[in-house]
């Protein structure tokens, strides 16, 4: 029987989070503006992080995902997570049907401690939370006509609202009850929310007081005379070279403009005025295309949450 292999130290982890960026297998969500050592760097935190959840490294890149400089785990990492700890005398999620509402649950106990707790997230609650999906065709952008268009809705909380419900129950649950395993970190979903609410600050500028006159602008400064140095320059003389294109500031750019995104037609605008398939194969990183895809396709997925379509 094989075993995973398990780094004892800084340097190991560092040569296996090395073979995990050059194989290409580094979650984007980790290293998407990152090269080389940094990269995998990045990819070393993620594996000494699940370490102290037990989890071994492949498992701990397959569980862990990073949302605004949050770590966070999918919900079935969550679960994991706390049934490898041996301290769980039981743990059971589900949801059940009352008055035709469904209702996600998560119970569960500790094995060391006896405590027990049951936490309920409804399709009520779901609803208040702007969460829950009904439409089964909804109204999306399309890039390639440049007009809005009905698609099939693939939003998981339309797909899999079962599923959706008892994860978020068991997000509250075991966080609460097993505290110590999980160490503050939070379930994929909850952590985007809280992303997405910060994201929605009011951002207006206060209003002046009537008393305040405003200030009129100063006039531009005339401009300098010409120098020697610029009268005797040489005719052929080459102009300073353009700025080294860096991959990783090329993508921090388009996440962070599509961040300010309001809806799904500024994404497209962001998108096109960047041409980040044509620019990433201009300048060599071809292999890079899809990262630069995931960016867009992770806001276009947040924004179809906030809309409720």
């Amino acid at each position: 029987m094989s075993s995973a292999i398990v780094p004892q130290t800084f340097e190991e982890t560092m040569r296996i989070g090395r073979a995990v960026v050059a194989s290409g297998l580094a979650p984007s969500a980790l290293i998407g503006k990152l090269e080389g050592d940094d990269a995998a760097a990045a990819v070393a935190v993620a594996i000494m992080s699940g370490a102290e959840l037990g989890l071994k490294p492949m498992v701990s890149l397959r569980s862990f995902t990073v949302i605004n400089g949050r770590p966070a785990l999918y919900g079935d990492g969550l679960i994991n997570v706390v049934r490898m700890s041996g301290k769980v005398a039981y743990l059971r999620t589900g949801c059940e049907e009352r008055g035709g509402k469904m209702v996600g649950f998560c119970e569960a106990k500790r094995l060391d401690t006896g405590e027990d707790k049951r936490v309920e997230f409804s399709q009520a609650d779901a609803e208040r939370a702007g969460l829950w999906q009904t439409k089964a065709v909804v109204v999306k952008w399309n890039k390639w006509d440049k007009k809005n268009e009905e698609k099939p809705n693939d939003s998981p909380w339309y797909r899999f609202p079962q599923r959706m419900l008892a994860w978020r129950a068991a997000g509250y649950c075991l966080r609460e009850l097993f505290g110590d395993v999980l160490g503050g970190i939070r379930d994929e979903f909850e952590v985007r929310e809280i992303a997405e609410a910060e994201a929605m600050r009011d951002i207006t500028p206060p209003a002046e007081s009537v008393e305040s006159k405003p200030t009129p602008p100063k006039p531009p400064k005339p401009p300098a005379p010409p120098s020697a140095k610029t009268i005797e320059a040489e005719p052929d003389e080459k102009p300073s070279e353009a700025s080294e294109f860096v991959l990783g500031d090329f993508l921090d750019e388009i996440e962070t403009a599509v961040a300010r995104a309001t809806d799904e037609a500024d994404v497209e605008e962001i998108w096109n005025d960047f041409d980040a398939p044509a620019v990433l194969e201009t300048e060599g990183h071809a292999d890079m295309i899809e990262a630069a895809f995931a960016i867009k396709t992770r806001r276009l997925a947040q924004l179809s949450t906030l809309n409720g379509g």
